[in-house]
């Protein structure tokens, strides 16, 4: 199993987001900026098992698939919103 260096994984990670899901460049690297920051791969660090091209497909798809659901919910919380608002006017 080869590993890769903790950069070269999380650029991995983001050339995959923009290859399987048509991200640009910058949109995939806020994406992973955001998930250091909220120390998601903290455990990649450490474990160097951790940092291989399989795992960052995995991470890729994890952190696209939550991007998708926090802007679902935003959306759905907008419309709520909305709704009750136009509610109010009657």
């Amino acid at each position: 199993m080869n590993t890769l260096t903790y950069e070269a994984f999380l650029d991995e990670v983001t050339t995959l987001l923009t290859e399987i899901y048509d991200m640009e460049d910058e949109a995939a690297i806020k994406l992973v900026m955001q998930a250091q920051d909220a120390e998601y791969f903290v455990a990649h660090d450490d474990k160097p098992e951790l940092r291989t091209l399989e795992q960052a497909k995995k991470e890729a798809v994890a952190l696209y698939t939550a991007r998708q659901n926090r802007v679902e919910t935003q959306q759905k919380q907008q419309r709520a919103q909305h709704q009750r608002g136009s509610g109010k006017k009657r």
